[in-house]
């Protein structure tokens, strides 16, 4: 009886599942060709757009295109036709006399009715080049732009066909699959089996899970517990003894026991605070009224997420400033009438916010791959006292504009083992740190007071400022910290100089302080690891 049934019924469901894969991939093909289309329509439709502003603002003098092209795709073909099919531009063409009249072009044509129009076909007038026309009707004006129909725009409005090939490889998998359903029936002996090998395993990782784990049946009598759930549990509770369904009892789980004796759900969750820790317990009821409760220690977790949501703070506090500069200086610019020289000083702060910008990104981008990808540092021997060398030439005009003497005391042939951007990041940090607010004539001075096995230990102090309020030491090097709210904006900084430090520091396996100086100034002290050589 199987054998006169099975193979018709496998043939209904292919027939099916064949069929349902067809109308699913003609389905996909045309829904993600059209978006193709779209998006390239798009793009050509806001260069024709530049183009038309470019001339509506330059009382239609189309010289102006010439200036315009360079900031549009190398390959691309611009055209402007009057509504009598004139062509009066093409930055192909240089005779457009001899070019004949482009009103019954297809691409006008549909522009002329619909306001757009695309085409694709070989020019007339670049003999042998097949291009994509888009045209856009402006008032009385076709703006037209082209791209050589090459084999980059084919792909670029060619379909993908992953989801093709997906599907279809889905639809065969689902082919045997069935398949073999209908050609095996698996004995209960070997069901048996795998569900005993599927129970060790369990057993296996609740052993060696992180989180506390506990299975209890119906009547609340513990079936299978790890070790790290009677640890938390110790942690939690007053008074546990050795029996786990004591839990029950414990004022701590209280909320958890009105939630099993009202079964309101499936699933609870809440946190539990004790003796300085924060623990997660998470209820799951199955079906035969069984239930596991699982306990996990999510200390260190609120503390990343809380320095997590800090750091966002503080990088939005820090990204509003010049991003609301611009904003104004650029608002100003295009809605007031103000003059040229008004103009250009509004642009000047404009671009200056813009680089504050991109200082503050830059400084975030070192720090954190500083932190997550340190393996991407490529490591050498670095000599000290050029690099001091390279650091005072490349500050030369701040040093001599504040007045400042930078010197140092450093053998010629003393190597460190690191990276030669993240120690310049140190000494440049450092370095600008007295140039943004140490004050005018005053002297830098860099040695090395002390050396070890592995470390070289270094000084850097100026004579200048200091800081007033000794509590700030401990806290110059988080990021953003701000000693005088809104100081290091006036001066340029990012807020994240001596972060760099500190990390560029631990990077080399060193460590560093700060503090002030009886004579007056700021010094800091660190260390950084010798090379083996």
């Amino acid at each position: 009886m199987m054998i006169s049934y099975k193979q018709p019924l496998f043939l209904y469901l292919a027939f099916f599942f064949v069929t349902f894969t067809v109308v699913v991939i003609a389905f996909e093909q045309s829904r993600e060709k059209k978006f193709r289309t779209e998006k390239l329509e798009e793009k050509l439709d806001a260069n024709a757009e530049i183009l038309y502003l470019a001339l509506s603002h330059n009382n239609h003098r189309l010289d102006v295109l010439d200036s315009i092209m360079p900031l549009l795709p190398k390959n691309i073909r611009v055209s402007v036709i009057d509504k009598y099919g004139t062509l009066q531009f093409d930055n192909s063409t240089k005779d457009l006399s001899q070019v004949e009249n482009h009103a019954t072009r297809p691409e006008i044509v549909y522009a002329s009715k619909n306001g757009k129009g695309i085409d694709i076909r070989k020019s007339k007038t670049i003999v042998g080049i097949e291009y994509l026309y888009y045209a856009r009707k402006f008032d009385d004006v076709f703006i037209r732009v082209a791209l050589p129909y090459d084999i980059q725009t084919q792909r670029l409005l060619k379909t993908d066909s992953t989801f093709m090939y997906f599907i279809v490889t889905l639809m065969a998998a689902t082919l045997v699959l069935i398949n073999i359903i209908i050609n095996r029936f698996r004995q209960l002996k070997e069901n048996k089996k795998i569900i005993d090998l599927e129970h060790e395993k369990l057993l296996q990782h609740v052993h060696t899970s992180e989180e506390g784990i506990c299975f209890f049946d119906l009547d609340r009598k513990v079936e299978f517990f790890n070790g790290l759930f009677v640890q938390y549990l110790n942690i939690i509770a007053d008074d546990l003894g050795s029996d786990m369904s004591s839990i029950f009892a414990e004022a701590a789980f209280e909320e958890m026991n009105r939630f099993l004796s009202t079964e309101s759900g499936k699933y609870f969750e809440t946190k539990i605070r004790r003796h300085g820790k924060t623990f997660s317990l998470r209820v799951n009821i199955f079906d035969d009224k069984g239930f596991e409760i699982i306990l996990n220690d999510i200390t260190k977790q609120n503390k990343r997420r809380r320095w997590k949501r800090e750091m966002i703070g503080n990088i939005a506090h820090e990204l509003r400033t010049p991003v609301t500069s611009i904003r104004g200086y650029l608002e100003t610019v295009l809605e007031q009438p103000i003059g040229e020289e008004l103009r250009k000083h509004f642009i000047t702060r404009a671009h200056q916010q813009t680089i504050v910008l991109s200082e503050l990104i830059q400084d975030m981008s070192l720090i954190t791959k500083i932190e997550e990808a340190p393996q991407l540092f490529k490591t050498e021997d670095v000599n000290i006292y050029q690099l001091l060398a390279t650091l005072k030439s490349d500050i030369a005009l701040l040093l001599h504009e504040k007045n400042i003497d930078m010197q140092w005391n450093i053998p010629d042939g003393l190597l460190v083992a690191g990276n030669l951007n993240l120690l310049y990041a140190i000494f440049r940090n450092l370095a600008d740190n007295v140039i943004r607010y140490a004050g005018e004539n005053i002297n830098v001075r860099i040695s090395t007071f002390n050396e070890d096995n592995d470390f070289y230990y270094f000084s850097f102090y100026d004579d200048g400022k200091g800081i007033a309020e000794e509590n700030h030491l401990n806290h110059i090097f988080e990021r953003f910290y701000r000693i005088d709210n809104g100081r290091e904006r006036d001066s340029g900084g990012s807020g994240l100089g001596l972060s760099i430090v500190k990390n560029a520091v631990a990077f080399h396996k060193g460590t560093i302080t700060a503090k002030n100086r009886k004579e007056g100034g700021l010094e800091f002290l660190f260390k950084l690891k010798k090379s083996l050589k």
